[in-house]
């Protein structure tokens, strides 16, 4: 917030597989008292379908995105506390005269989160196929934080050439790839990880994931406890 006014970050969710680090980067964000406003691609609803057995409706979002933040990594129902969403903004992929469609919309940035290769290719090339990549243009065009989660392997010359013009436009590409020096025991502590690094490159205070201090073995020191 700022002079009471809402100034959320808004979350685009992709297509790509990945959709446990969506939900994790969107505790984050409420963890750490932020406002957000969601975007689902329709193709993001098969693969939280296929992910999580979520089926992600525009009538009951409210309902299912509370479903989603429960969920573990490993699939697990109840693995968190149910989150409070009063501060949460569903706006549907197809709205294009959705708030955050246009620059006067005032948001803090975007995180992308999974990013698809198609998702950044219509982001590099300046489309507006949906809501998702038109936030994105808008938040490139406003000079805004965008932080684009891009998650696919291997990855082709065609896409490594869109992500150098989504670095060159002022995006963060930040690939979603888990590190094990934070003494990983459990999946959802390397997706806590990449979720972590989303949100750092935001500038959201979090405690996702034990930072490197420089000193050898920490891996295998007991981890505290995370919070948000």
């Amino acid at each position: 917030m700022t002079d009471g006014k809402r100034t959320p970050w808004v979350v685009g969710v992709s297509g790509a597989s990945g959709t446990p680090y969506a939900a994790a980067v969107i505790r984050g964000l409420l963890a750490a008292g932020e406002s957000v406003d969601l975007v689902v691609s329709r193709a993001s609803r098969l693969t939280l379908l296929d992910e999580t057995g979520i089926a992600f409706r525009d009538a009951h979002w409210r309902e299912d995105l509370a479903t989603w933040l429960e969920r573990g990594a490993d699939g697990k129902p109840a693995t968190f506390a149910r989150p409070e969403l009063d501060d949460v903004r569903y706006w549907g992929a197809g709205d294009l005269a959705a708030g955050p469609s246009s620059g006067s919309y005032p948001v803090k940035g975007m995180l992308i989160v999974p990013a698809s290769t198609a998702c950044v290719a219509g982001v590099a090339l300046g489309l507006s196929k949906d809501l998702l990549q038109r936030v994105a243009s808008v938040t490139l065009k406003e000079r805004r934080r965008l932080v684009v989660a891009v998650r696919e392997t291997p990855l082709n010359g065609q896409t490594l050439k869109h992500l150098v013009a989504l670095d060159e436009a002022g995006a963060v590409v930040l690939p979603a790839s888990p590190a094990f020096y934070a003494g990983a025991t459990h999946i959802q502590d390397l997706v806590d990880f990449v979720a972590g690094r989303v949100l750092d490159a935001a500038g959201v205070p979090h405690r996702l994931y034990r930072r490197w201090e420089g000193e050898l073995g920490g891996a295998s020191r007991p981890r505290e406890a995370s919070g948000g």
